[in-house]
């Protein structure tokens, strides 16, 4: 073969290249996508999942199906999602339990930044600090005496470790300087409802999950976690204003896939998320449960991650967080 004629194939082939990205947005999806959230059904995670796996499904013509593999504190589901083929068919709901996971689970078998691309945020929500009625705290300053005269004797349930549950207690802790254990569940829905039976004494919760118990009386809120009041509970305070000033946690929900997946691909589904969390319904639908949209491009969002993953780390560090 010339080397003429091998030049030519040379590039044609890296015209192939160039153009295949494009074309296999273009065309993309042509199949059913699946989410892998690796979290428990029923809870904040899966929910809006589901909610952003139908409007995904109405603009790109595709089925998007809701897989759901909890366990490990996120850990099964993710490194499944890690190992799957990086063609955009396979993709992770992940929260800010994961930026927390780089730093408390230094062994798991995939580093998110390396292992996954990030698509795009979807919203945030405050969490809500509630305890069993038969908890002796009509409120978060009742509650602190409480745990400072009994130390070691409050349970407070999570969803697993390193969830937005687990760090919002550890947080708690650290900043009230109490000695109060942690129960930590395989899901968000076990903790809840034992939170609920009175066999765990409280719990950091969603508000979009819990609001509904407060109002029936089977739990009682004692502070929101914003840093300003909940649109959802405006009767409940915020921890600041209850008696721990400067305290903040949320909950915040991502999409990210394999790495490798193409950037074309990365792209669309950004546009596709961004657009459905700006749509005015869908606003007004999550604001009934008290999430907020969020809006960023890819290489935001990459950035966002970083940072979280920074906050988290110095936090469990300085703290000395252990896993149960």
């Amino acid at each position: 073969m010339s080397v003429k004629v091998l030049s030519r194939l040379v590039a044609a082939a890296l015209c192939v290249g160039f153009f295949a990205a494009p074309v296999a947005a273009q065309t993309y999806p042509s199949k059913p996508v699946k989410i892998i959230v690796p979290f428990a059904a029923g809870g904040p995670a899966d929910n809006y999942a589901r909610f952003l796996a139908q409007r995904l499904q109405d603009a790109l013509g595709q089925a998007f199906v809701v897989d759901d593999r909890p366990g490990g504190g996120s850990v099964i589901g993710t490194d499944a999602a890690a190992k799957s083929a990086p063609d955009g068919y396979t993709l992770l709901l992940m929260s800010n339990t994961h930026t927390v996971n780089e730093t408390l689970l230094p062994n798991k078998p995939f580093d998110l930044m390396r292992d996954f691309v990030p698509i795009a945020p979807i919203n945030y929500s405050d969490l809500v600090l509630v305890v069993h009625p038969s908890v002796k705290a009509a409120n978060l300053k009742e509650l602190l005496k409480l745990a400072k005269e009994n130390p070691g004797k409050l349970n407070y349930a999570s969803s697993g470790p390193g969830t937005p549950y687990h760090m919002a207690g550890e947080l708690f802790k650290s900043m009230a300087g109490v000695s109060i254990v942690h129960i930590p569940y395989k899901g968000s829905s076990g903790a809840r409802t034992d939170v609920m039976g009175g066999q765990v004494q409280m719990m950091f919760d969603a508000v979009t999950t819990m609001a509904e118990q407060v109002k029936v009386g089977r739990v009682r809120a004692l502070a929101t976690t914003g840093v300003k009041r909940s649109t959802v509970m405006p009767e409940v305070p915020t921890m600041s204003e209850a008696g721990l000033p400067g305290y903040e946690a949320t909950i915040w929900l991502g999409l990210m896939a394999p790495k490798g997946t193409p950037p074309a691909i990365i792209e669309r589904l950004n546009q596709a998320v961004t657009k459905i969390a700006g749509d005015a319904e869908v606003r007004q639908i999550w604001a009934k449960d008290g999430a907020v949209p969020m809006s960023m491009n890819p290489a935001e969002f990459d950035k966002y991650l970083h940072a979280d993953i920074a906050k988290w780390s110095k936090l469990i560090k300085s703290a000395n967080i252990k896993l149960d």
